[in-house]
């Protein structure tokens, strides 16, 4: 993976645009081209040192070197499943840890981001919930995930690549700097990731989505559903109590859809507590009129959370009582259960921090 820059006093280039860039080029007394130049070189090319920029004048790399970075997170551990997904738990300058999950497969790659140090939201079947919240990553946190993993697993430049925001963190609660991220990451001159091949999972911050649906730049859009009414919602997530079905719906309901573009709906099947055919009918009524897909994710067990996944045959019929109501949905077995990786499992393990555990 190679070693985080020593000087970790000095400041990153990584997340900063190309008008930045520029600005900064400017400021040392260079034309404004070489920002461009600097754009290019961090983020196509994927230099990981300011000498290896060769078509900048020597002595602008020198005096830009004594100030700046190109500063990746340090892969602190790398935990490699069965399956082929890579855990990454990443050490950020300031000491705290995220994760990032790779997962290959015949025809392309996807990386699972965070987007916040831990998650503040307490959804009762997640394991990134038991951490606590630190703080909000930075675009350049963010960004270096991908350059970071893709360095690791030598993913060139160019290869089919799928970023989803599905990782530590509730990204709307970060979305100036997830959306500054975006930008760098879609831009065909920055890291070259189509915008089609990027998405965002909420639980369902309606204020954000809301925001997100003006946004210039907008990746796809996840909400992480997970219950069929009210009551059972609220239990598993407290987002619900400020944002009920009602008004999530009627914020999707709104949402601007793309032509080539559905909401996606997560649902994390809970053996006894989700799972029934009723539940099944409910979901399909609160998204009647919806152009959108269904994603049944079986629930990923740990030891300190009571929940189970229910039997393939309940999950099957349960996806048959949405398809017959003319809802598409799609099972997704989850990549790195074993290494801890998968879905709602983030939580640090292999760290040395207790979950639980603030780390300051």
């Amino acid at each position: 993976m190679g070693k985080m820059a020593p000087a970790t006093d000095c400041g990153n280039l990584i997340g900063l645009n190309r008008q930045e860039l520029e600005n900064l080029a400017v400021s040392f007394g260079q034309p404004r081209y070489r920002g461009g130049q600097l754009y290019h070189g961090i983020y196509m090319r994927r230099a990981r040192q300011l000498s290896a920029l060769t078509d900048l004048d020597r002595d602008f790399r020198d005096v830009l070197a004594a100030h700046q970075g190109i500063i990746y997170p340090q892969a602190e551990h790398q935990f490699s499943s069965r399956d082929g997904a890579v855990r990454y738990l990443l050490r950020l300058a300031d000491g705290n840890r995220v994760e990032t999950v790779y997962m290959p497969e015949e025809d392309r790659t996807t990386l699972c981001l965070s987007s916040q140090v831990g998650c503040a939201l307490d959804c009762k079947f997640c394991f990134t919930a038991l951490l606590g919240s630190q703080r909000n990553l930075t675009a350049g946190e963010i960004i270096g995930q991908v350059l970071a993993v893709t360095a690791g697993q030598n993913v060139a430049p160019g290869s089919r690549l799928n970023l989803v925001f599905m990782g530590m963190g509730e990204p709307l609660l970060n979305l100036s700097q997830v959306l500054k991220a975006v930008e760098i990451l879609a831009d065909p001159k920055g890291v070259g990731v189509p915008l089609r091949r990027i998405a965002i999972s909420t639980v369902g911050v309606l204020p954000r989505i809301e925001e997100l649906a003006v946004a210039p730049l907008r990746p796809k859009l996840a909400i992480s559903l997970n219950a069929s009414h009210d009551e059972q919602r609220s239990a598993l997530m407290p987002i619900n109590k400020k944002y009920p079905l009602a008004d999530l719906m009627r914020v999707c309901r709104a949402y601007p859809l793309r032509s080539w573009e559905h909401l996606m709906f997560e649902y994390v099947l809970l053996e006894g507590f989700n799972d029934a055919d009723d539940d099944a009918r409910r979901v399909a009524n609160l998204l009647r009129d919806l152009r959108a897909r269904v994603n049944l994710i079986p629930y990923n067990r740990g030891p300190q959370l009571p929940f189970r996944a229910p039997k393939f045959d309940r999950v099957l019929a349960f996806q048959k009582i949405l398809t017959d109501r003319r809802i598409p949905a799609f099972i997704r077995i989850s990549r790195g259960q074993d290494i801890n990786a998968a879905c709602g499992q983030l939580s640090l393990q292999g760290s040395g921090q207790r979950t639980g555990d603030s780390e300051q």
